[in-house]
C-alpha cells in the first residue's frame, strides 16, 4: 500500500499525480486496474464512455456487481440509457472525484477506453463549453444523417474544416454533427477553435497498457463475445427494448447494441449478429490502437510480463533510472 504523500515524496515528485490503465478493448485493462489497486490500495476511475449506463452491462464487460463492491470504482453505473453524456461533463465530474481521492490521501487509477476521455481529462481539455441552441441547424443536419448517411456528412465536413474531418476519420457520426453544428453555428472552423481554446490539464499521468500482438488481441475478442452471448447479452438487449427504450437513442448506437438490436428485429440472423459484432469491435480495437499509440508516454505491458508486474516495483525502477540520469 502507498499513500499519495509518500508516491509524491519517493517515486513521482509532482503536486497533481494519476496512475491511467489505457488500450483497447478486450486487453485487460480492468484486470491490471484491479491487480494495481490491491498494491496501492486507491479507488479507481473509469474512462468508458458506455460502462457509464446503468442497463448496459455484459454487452459493455461491464466489471461485476461483486468486483464493483469490493473495488470502489467512479463514473461507471450511474446513468440511465436517455442521458446525454459529454466528454466536457466527464472531465468536470472526474475532477470532482479526484480532489476527493487528494483530499483522502489516495492516488486514483484512471482505467478505460475511450481515448477522447483520457485525452481530455489527462493530457488537454477543449472548454468552450460551446452548446448551440440552433435547433434549426442542428435538425438540418440530423435529417440530412438520415437521408444521406455518414459519408455525406463527412465529406461536407471535409469542405468546411479538412483537420477536423482528418482527426475524424473514424467517421463518428456525433462528433461529426458537433463539428458542423460549431463551424454553421458560430463561423469558425471546430479545428482552430479547439487550438484557440484547449487548455493543459494540470495531472502529471504514467499510463499503461497490455500490448498484446493484434492477432491474439483479435482472438481474445471474439472469445469475449461469445462469452457474452452465453451471458445472456441477447436477453439484456431484449430486456431494455421491453422496457420501452428507443432503439434509436445514442446510447445504444454502440457495436454490440446495434447488432443485438437488428437480430430481435429480424434483419439479422443471430450467428451473422455474432460475426458482425466480432467484426466491428475488432475495427473499433484497431481505431484504439491508433490513438493510444501516439501517446509515446505508455508504458506498453508484454503479456509474458504481466504475471510478475508490480507498480511498487515499476516505479522503484523508474525512481532508479532517474537517479542515474
Amino acid at each position: 500500500m502507498i499513500s499519495l504523500e509518500e508516491y509524491k515524496k519517493e517515486y513521482h515528485k509532482c503536486e497533481f499525480p494519476l496512475i491511467a490503465i489505457v488500450g483497447p478493448t478486450a486487453s485487460g485493462k480492468t484486470n491490471l486496474s484491479l491487480r494495481i489497486y490491491e498494491e496501492i490500495h486507491s479507488e479507481i476511475i473509469s474512462a468508458d464512455s458506455r460502462q457509464i449506463y446503468k442497463q448496459m452491462n455484459i454487452g459493455t464487460a461491464k466489471p461485476s456487481q461483486e468486483i464493483l463492491e469490493k473495488y470502489p470504482h467512479h463514473l461507471i453505473d450511474f446513468l440511465d440509457l436517455y442521458e446525454d453524456y459529454s466528454v466536457g461533463k466527464y472531465v468536470k465530474d472526474a475532477q470532482n472525484v479526484i480532489s476527493q481521492l487528494y483530499s483522502q490521501d489516495k492516488l486514483p487509477i484512471i482505467s478505460g477506453g475511450t481515448g477522447l476521455y483520457i485525452d481530455s481529462l489527462c493530457s488537454d481539455f477543449f472548454s468552450t463549453n460551446f452548446e448551440s441552441t440552433n435547433l434549426e441547424i442542428r435538425n438540418t443536419l440530423s435529417d440530412e444523417l438520415k437521408r444521406f448517411g455518414t459519408d455525406y456528412l463527412y465529406n461536407k465536413l471535409a469542405e468546411v474544416d479538412k483537420k477536423s474531418a482528418e482527426k475524424y476519420n473514424d467517421k463518428n457520426p456525433r462528433r461529426i454533427l458537433r463539428a458542423l453544428e460549431f463551424y454553421y453555428s458560430t463561423g469558425m472552423k471546430f479545428s482552430d477553435a479547439q487550438e484557440e481554446f484547449t487548455t493543459k490539464s494540470k495531472y502529471s499521468t504514467i499510463y499503461f497498457g497490455i500490448n498484446y500482438p493484434r492477432e491474439e488481441l483479435y482472438s481474445r475478442i471474439d472469445k469475449r463475445v461469445e462469452l457474452m452471448i452465453a451471458d445472456g447479452f441477447v436477453r439484456e438487449v431484449q430486456g431494455i427494448l421491453d422496457s420501452h427504450y428507443s432503439a434509436e437513442l445514442n446510447s445504444l448506437n454502440t457495436v454490440g447494441y446495434k447488432e443485438i438490436i437488428k437480430y430481435l428485429e429480424g434483419e439479422y440472423s443471430l450467428d451473422f449478429a455474432i460475426s458482425e459484432i466480432q467484426k466491428n469491435t475488432r475495427r473499433y480495437a484497431k481505431r484504439q490502437l491508433t490513438w493510444f499509440r501516439r501517446n509515446q508516454n505508455i508504458f506498453w505491458i508484454e503479456p509474458n510480463d504481466l504475471q510478475k508486474f508490480s507498480i511498487l516495483n515499476f516505479l522503484q525502477m523508474l525512481k532508479y533510472e532517474k537517479t542515474q540520469n
